[in-house]
């Protein structure tokens, strides 16, 4: 007897299947690679710094920062080596080069300086420019060539961070923290002198500054998981209580 051919029905079956197979293939190679590509990143180690540094909190999101910061006494500050944070914070120059292809220092002076010119060759350089200190209210020129009142603080200095955790570090770390320039201002001379390394409750801005002051440095303990003390963290909140319009920056 000859074979039994096959319907037109039964093909379209067939063919519906071996589609069916197919696509399912296909969407399980499509997940697996947009797994890949979108793979939860490491949140135990911050990543490289960027050219715009760490996002600053509003007011409402730095208090609730505040209330999640680790509340601990300093330590380790007898073992404190400012030279631990890298090479480029150290006065022997060295320092990284960011994603926008400037220094942390140039890319500070850039954002925080008005009325800025830079160099024909090299534009990361800020030749002369005017600013306005946020700790001082004080409006200051600058010329690169002349000697300058302005410097650049690391609103959490290099010496608390250790104290407060960077201690633990790894040395990789501890650079792209001192390089981070959210946690970076152009200030008066003097008054970064003065501040030191120096905490809330040690020192403080103009009362103007104090509420920007006080979600920058929440914000920077925060990114960076650094305890604060108590009378650290008393000293934020009542700095926080002073927030209306952003004074600066």
């Amino acid at each position: 007897m000859p074979p039994r051919s096959r319907t037109p029905a039964r093909r379209r079956r067939r063919r519906l299947f071996a589609s069916s197979v197919l696509v399912i293939a296909l969407s399980a190679g499509g997940l697996a690679l947009y797994l890949n590509r979108h793979e939860t990143p490491d949140t135990d180690q911050p990543p490289p710094p960027e050219q715009a540094g760490t996002p600053i909190l509003d007011a409402a999101r730095a208090r609730t920062g505040l209330d999640r910061l680790t509340v601990a006494w300093n330590r380790n500050w007898e073992s404190y080596d400012r030279n631990a944070f890298g090479p480029g914070w150290s006065g022997r120059g060295g320092e990284p080069v960011l994603t926008g292809g400037c220094t942390a220092r140039e890319q500070v002076m850039k954002r925080d300086l008005t009325e800025t010119r830079v160099g024909e060759s090299n534009s990361c350089l800020v030749l002369s420019g005017t600013l306005d200190d946020p700790y001082t209210g004080e409006r200051l020129p600058y010329d690169r060539f002349k000697s300058s009142d302005i410097e650049i603080d690391h609103v959490v200095a290099l010496g608390d961070a250790w104290r407060s955790g960077a201690s633990g570090w790894q040395p990789a770390q501890r650079e792209e923290f001192a390089n981070d320039v959210g946690n970076l201002l152009a200030v008066q001379k003097q008054a970064n002198q003065d501040k030191g390394s120096k905490t809330p409750d040690q020192w403080q801005p103009r009362q103007a500054y104090q509420c920007d002051y006080a979600r920058r440095w929440i914000t920077v303990k925060a990114r960076w998981g650094l305890s604060v003390q108590p009378t650290e963290k008393s000293a934020l909140s009542n700095m926080l209580d002073t927030c209306g319009p952003p004074a600066n920056r």
